[in-house]
């Protein structure tokens, strides 16, 4: 004992000193303590410690506020041992010291002998901390942790519960029994893996009857000899991602869908042809049997106005049911789903600034309407009627290029590009045709004695009475000042000076807008007729009729004269 590790030259001497005084070999023993130790005399001072033990003066200072003074006072006067915890505080980290306060034989002394358990409160706290984050790690990672058992039935689930179940009623069950009914037999693997898994989707059941999809990890639990004892993982509930990305996923097909159509119509030249390219390009962006749009029949756009069918491709259910579909449908913008006995047909309205001008109808073989085709229909019902307004501009830029402004029949430039390709039609046919050009006589006197308004007047009798004595397919023009011009389509020489004997004998109701009366209005008119079997250009037939009408007019105003035929020279 005399060789004990850990005793210095000076405990060797305050041993001798402690036997001295008649200490027992106990004391000595004390002071050999492997931990911090110390004799401690009657007024709590230490009287000797070993290497160790000089932390405990730090303890037994009469500066210390530990309070051990007393301990140390109780155990003399008690003559019983004491447990005591102290910390001690200093220039390096705080130590944790568990003591043991032993009084010696003779009741004068304390023996001190301390354990140093820094390292095991530090072990202990870090082993809590682990513990906590890595529950914490798992709470934040996961929906719900769950093991399962030899088995295969659930053995724990975390106490927050899964799937609107609390823990418990889950606990005991097979796993199975959660999986959505249309989810492979296979994917229950996952809760009885051999192997380790990590990002395996699932479809499940809440208990509200919900689809979930949950995304599981998981590994084996082995047992003691190695063998499989269960699995344990944890469940993320990826639902709403899931939706998200499904919703993501039908936007960008609806956007792929609407660029398409749009681009298509817009690529279009021909603004005449573009709403048909828009429904052929509807139908195969969608899979439909068939599409029609319509246009307001008027300018105004107004919901009472006739719809006119523009734009068709597909076979659907004609176009006399589709006109009907639309002017008794919801006019509220939202898409108008109608069941027919063979079709289902989606209707929604076309508007430009908050005015309906057309429509779109989609025709579909019995089968549902689904959302995502009720929203594309929407956006393409607005993108109809920006391109209703603007093939209603054009038309109107058009009407205006080749209408006279007063009138409203065809102008000079358009009525001559019209009757070239009827004369190159004539050219093909056997068919005949006859030229009018009518002119007003003493007109100028009209404005001078009753002013200009007076004289439009008069303009705009002229060419009702053209109006009402032609047919559809004929064509009036007015080719400037008071000269019209009127071609009667198939019309031989008799129905041409017919139709001249017709105008003139409508022409009485001029007279009321006479100058003066030795001038009267009256219509002076040439006439030039086609012959198949004598073709001529185009520039020789008008030069006919443009000569028949002034023979007329320098011959006494008030009648017609009839070109000769090609090649010869009468009147």
């Amino acid at each position: 004992m005399s060789t004990n590790a850990g005793i210095g030259p000076n405990d060797a001497s305050a041993i001798d000193a402690a036997r001295g005084e008649g200490s027992t070999i106990q004391q000595a023993t004390v002071l050999a303590y492997p931990g911090p130790a110390a004799l401690l005399d009657e007024h709590g001072k230490i009287v000797a410690c070993n290497r160790r033990g000089e932390v405990l003066r730090l303890l037994f200072s009469p500066e210390a506020e530990s309070g051990l003074q007393a301990v140390v006072r109780a155990v003399l006067h008690n003559g019983a041992p004491a447990v005591k915890s102290a910390e001690v505080r200093g220039r390096g980290p705080t130590r944790c010291i568990d003591l043991t306060l032993l009084p010696t034989a003779d009741g004068s002394r304390v023996a001190v002998l301390g354990r140093d358990t820094t390292l095991e409160l530090n072990l202990r706290t870090a082993l809590a901390d682990s513990r906590q984050r890595y529950k914490e790690f798992v709470d934040l990672s996961s929906d719900f942790a769950w093991e399962t058992g030899r088995d295969h039935q659930f053995v724990f689930v975390s106490p927050v519960g899964a799937l609107g179940y609390e823990a418990r009623e889950l606990v005991g069950s097979d796993p199975a029994a959660l999986l959505d009914l249309r989810e492979p037999e296979g994917m229950v693997r996952v809760f009885r893996t051999t192997a380790r898994v990590r990002g395996v989707e699932v479809w499940a059941r809440r208990k509200d009857g919900a689809q979930a999809c949950l995304m599981v990890s998981a590994t084996p639990v082995l047992g003691p000899e190695g063998d499989w004892a269960g699995a344990r993982g944890v469940c993320q509930d990826v639902t709403e991602q899931r939706e998200r990305e499904k919703a993501l996923s039908r936007a960008r097909n609806r956007e792929r869908i609407l660029t398409y159509v749009v681009r298509t119509f817009r690529d279009e030249m021909d603004p005449a042809n573009m709403l048909n390219v828009a429904a052929e390009a509807l139908v195969r962006g969608l899979g439909t049997e068939a599409c029609h749009i319509f246009r307001a029949g008027s300018d105004n756009g107004t919901p009472s106005t006739p719809f006119v069918l523009r734009g068709s491709f597909g076979t659907g259910g004609g176009a006399d049911l589709a006109r009907s579909v639309v002017e008794n449908a919801d006019a509220s913008g939202l898409p108008q789903e109608i069941d027919g006995t063979d079709w289902t047909i989606l209707v929604a309205a076309a508007r430009y600034r908050r005015q309906v001008n057309g429509a779109v109808v989609l025709w579909r073989r019995k089968g549902p309407w689904t959302d995502d085709d009720r929203l594309l229909i929407m956006d393409i019902a607005s993108q109809i009627g920006i391109a209703n307004e603007q093939i209603g501009q054009h038309e109107r830029i058009m009407t205006m290029s080749r209408t006279d402004s007063l009138t409203g029949l065809l102008n000079r430039r358009a009525f001559f590009e019209d009757i070239e390709r009827r004369h190159r039609r004539l050219e093909r046919s056997p068919q005949p045709a006859s030229l009018l050009y009518v002119d007003l006589d003493n007109f100028k006197r009209v404005n001078d004695a009753h002013g200009h308004l007076r004289g439009d007047e008069a303009l705009l009798t002229t060419k009702d009475i053209l109006v009402r004595h032609t047919r559809s397919v004929d064509m009036i023009a007015r080719l400037g000042g008071d000269e019209f011009a009127v071609w009667l389509e198939g019309a031989d020489e008799d129905a041409a000076c017919g139709k001249a004997r017709e105008f003139l004998g409508a022409a009485e109701a001029l007279r009321g807008f006479n100058g003066d009366e030795a001038h009267p209005l009256t219509m002076s008119i040439g006439v030039a007729v086609y012959d198949p079997a004598r073709p001529e250009d185009l520039e020789a037939f008008t030069a006919r009729a443009d000569a028949a009408m002034y023979a007329a007019k320098h011959g006494g105003k008030d009648h017609y004269r009839v070109a000769p035929p090609p090649g010869q020279d009468r009147t």
